[in-house]
């Protein structure tokens, strides 16, 4: 079980398994925040915190929901649907506590030629 939260500690969550690699998306929006990624099925996370300590941003295709602390403005993880229709979870690893992220393995996505 990984546990993870934003910078301040307002949004916590738990994600059940450990990422052995990372997306690394060069989209407007994941290179810009630094976003390395692991994708779960949805039913993988648990947020720790009310979700009234979140905020949604969308942008693109309007197909992840973005989620944010509304006090840091920390974003630790997404919401989306894979393309084979199954509800998943994007993480963002930077958010996990007690990673050592030079043993990802970062995988390059070309998001934005999408």
């Amino acid at each position: 079980m990984a546990k993870g939260s934003c910078h301040c500690g307002n949004v916590s969550f738990e994600v059940e398994g450990e990422p052995a690699s990372a997306i690394e998306c060069n989209c407007s929006h994941c290179s810009r925040k630094g976003y390395l990624l692991w994708f779960v099925p949805r039913d993988k996370l648990t947020v720790t915190t009310p979700p009234e300590r979140l905020a949604t941003y969308k942008f693109n295709r309007h197909v992840v929901d973005h989620m944010f602390c509304l006090n840091c403005g920390c974003a630790p993880f997404g919401m989306g649907v894979s393309p084979s229709g199954e509800k998943t979870a994007a993480i963002n690893v930077r958010c996990i506590e007690e990673i050592d992220l030079a043993t990802l393995k970062r995988i390059p996505f070309d998001g934005r030629s999408r």
